[in-house]
């Protein structure tokens, strides 16, 4: 578990297109995902005293400032990527315990309640390490583990569809009003 780097490593950051992501909290998803439409970026020639800070697949990120128990499982398209100083990254080994399965744990409403109940109060509420090390983990068979992650990926899928249809048919509802409304006399 590493926090991120100190706000003075980060003093290069900018907007442009040319540059490593960095990853903030605003970026994670409600989904556990990166959301990688505003991203900041640290300038190549910056980016080898950042090194220790670089993601890999299957790394998980905890907001540990601000917006507590926000997280997100990294993907192979954001490895070598680097993380704000607001995170603190996980890097689970992978023979005890599944990166997808640890994401399911830690964003699960009790565990969720649990790590926020630990929190430092404070104008920004905040975790460290040493609070999310004390978190008790369940962590089953690594074969009960990829059971309970295909579960939860069916689950997520049919969420997705059934979100994708209320979309579709909220983008519908103007024209099926107008279709309707047409040929209704006006008084």
């Amino acid at each position: 578990m590493t926090a991120g780097p100190s706000g003075s490593l980060l003093d290069t950051l900018h907007d442009g297109p040319d540059g490593v992501p960095v990853i903030s909290p605003p970026d994670l998803t409600d989904h556990h995902t990166v959301d990688t439409r505003r991203l900041r970026r640290v300038p190549w020639g910056e980016a080898k005293r950042l090194c220790r800070f670089a993601l890999r697949e299957g790394d998980l990120l905890v907001v540990r400032q601000g917006t507590l128990g926000r997280l997100a499982l990294i993907e192979a398209e954001h490895a070598a990527w680097f993380y704000g100083s607001s995170c603190l990254r996980l890097r689970p080994r992978r023979e005890f315990v599944l990166p997808a399965y640890l994401v399911s744990y830690l964003s699960y409403p009790p565990v969720q309640r649990a790590l926020l109940g630990q929190s430092l109060p404070g104008t920004v509420p905040s975790l460290n390490s040493t609070m999310l090390n004390e978190l008790p983990v369940t962590v089953p068979p690594l074969d009960r583990q990829r059971s309970i992650v295909e579960a939860l990926a069916d689950v997520d899928a049919r969420i997705r569809i059934q979100r994708q249809m209320a979309d579709r048919l909220e983008a519908l509802r103007p024209a099926i009003f107008g279709e309707l409304v047409q040929g209704t006399r006006h008084t």
